[in-house]
């Protein structure tokens, strides 16, 4: 495709980026088949920290399965405050709530990730969370 031609083919970066963000609560409860559908298999994620990077779809899925059985939480939604689209990329800033099992104590947190699109999937993506409000409000 020439460059800077529209992808007719497949839904844009920021269309993409909606339905994977929304996807979050079915993934938490083990059904990930319709979001990893969203997911390039050759996806990397720039995870950051002492993780690193983790590249392909089965690390995607790996890290799903994981975040699923380990949930410590119920409840969870997302309200996408913002989004903006530049070529194949998507950012958005997004409030996620829920529910501390254990404690019964709710949160809401800013997380900010971005994704890049090709072929209607997400090829790379960067999140940051705001852990620190969420251990304020969960007490913890």
């Amino acid at each position: 495709m020439p460059q800077g031609a529209a992808d007719t083919a497949h839904p844009g970066p920021g269309e993409i980026h909606r339905r994977c963000a929304e996807s979050y609560a079915q993934v938490l409860e083990g059904r990930l088949e319709d979001a990893l559908k969203l997911i390039d298999p050759e996806v990397v994620d720039h995870r950051g920290g002492t993780q690193g990077d983790h590249r392909g779809r089965d690390a995607w899925r790996q890290r799903w399965e994981q975040v699923s059985a380990d949930s410590a939480f119920r409840d969870i939604s997302l309200t996408i405050e913002q989004n903006i689209v530049s070529g194949d990329t998507s950012a958005n800033r997004y409030t996620l709530r829920g529910t501390h099992t254990d404690s019964g104590r709710r949160y809401a947190v800013l997380v900010m990730d971005m994704v890049r699109v090709r072929n209607g999937r997400i090829v790379e993506h960067w999140s940051l969370l705001d852990t620190d409000a969420m251990r304020n409000q969960l007490g913890l």
